[in-house]
């Protein structure tokens, strides 16, 4: 299954088994979601269900990853089942926690997880059907896991890749931000030395969608030759590295690794040298 999804395809489906996640962030976002949802679609919050954040950012970074245990309290108040297929949304392109979301379901488990091209508003565009108000649920049973099957990289881990020259570290922000001319997130602009800027924006076309399979396996390829073959992607927090991930994954090769405290843990650990391009 293509781990990306258009809205007219969604459209045909009709699945018992279909659960829409909406994973829209940022200002009155549940009430945006009461307001005016596809219809059906379950909301899932990036700051309370799909991240665990702590008192300080240096250790984890600002989005660090839940604990196995809450996130299936989260999937179960969610009635998420086991043979479940989840199509996830926001409303930046999958960008943001839509492709977190689809990378932490794959790496709980899930096969048939995807998500949607241009998010709600290429679904609005396709005249996909909406609803407002909370939708009506079953919880469905616990389950339980002892890891996450995706691989995973530890700040420690990513210091010592670069020392060794053994992988090849994306970082996948806005080149401004890579570059260190300006910092709208963290408190210290710049970079991890050795890491690459693939900005995650580049994995779209002018209409906001992925670009198809062929153009991203070229794309890569050629961006990546003669770099070491082992992957570790990061970005600000750790989400929008999901979206490169994502669309790795869609142009076929291997999930890379996720540095999970990206620039938020890094700029913030006392001690870590800081690059700029300035």
């Amino acid at each position: 299954m293509s781990p990306i999804i258009s809205s007219s395809q969604l459209k045909n489906i009709s699945s018992d088994n279909l659960i829409i996640l909406d994973a829209r962030i940022g200002k009155d976002v549940k009430q945006n979601y009461l307001d005016k949802h596809i219809k059906g679609a379950r909301f899932i919050d990036l700051d309370t269900d799909l991240a665990e954040i702590g008192e300080n950012a240096a250790f984890g970074g600002r989005h660090p990853l839940p604990t196995l245990g809450k996130f299936a309290e989260t999937l179960s108040n969610l009635g998420i089942t086991e043979d479940a297929h989840i199509v996830v949304y926001d409303d930046k392109n999958g960008s943001n926690a839509a492709a977190r979301a689809w990378w932490m379901l794959r790496s709980f488990g899930f096969e048939y997880v995807q998500v949607l091209d241009g998010g709600i508003q290429a679904a609005e565009k396709e005249s996909v059907e909406f609803s407002s108000g909370e939708e009506i649920f079953e919880k469905a049973p616990l389950m339980n896991r002892t890891d996450w099957s995706l691989p995973v990289s530890s700040l420690e881990n990513v210091e010592n890749e670069l020392r060794n020259n053994s992988s090849t570290v994306i970082d996948v922000r806005d080149a401004y931000r890579y570059r260190g001319e300006s910092e709208p997130i963290d408190f210290v602009a710049g970079h991890i030395p050795g890491a690459i800027n693939i900005p995650f924006s580049e994995n779209l076309d002018e209409n906001g969608l992925f670009l198809s399979p062929e153009v991203l396996k070229e794309k890569y390829s050629q961006l990546l030759e003669n770099k070491p073959e082992h992957l570790i992607i990061h970005c600000g927090s750790g989400v929008t590295a999901c979206h490169t991930i994502l669309a790795l994954a869609h142009a076929g090769f291997d999930i890379p690794n996720l540095y999970v405290g990206s620039w938020s843990e890094w700029s913030r650990r006392e001690g870590k040298e800081v690059a700029k391009d300035i």
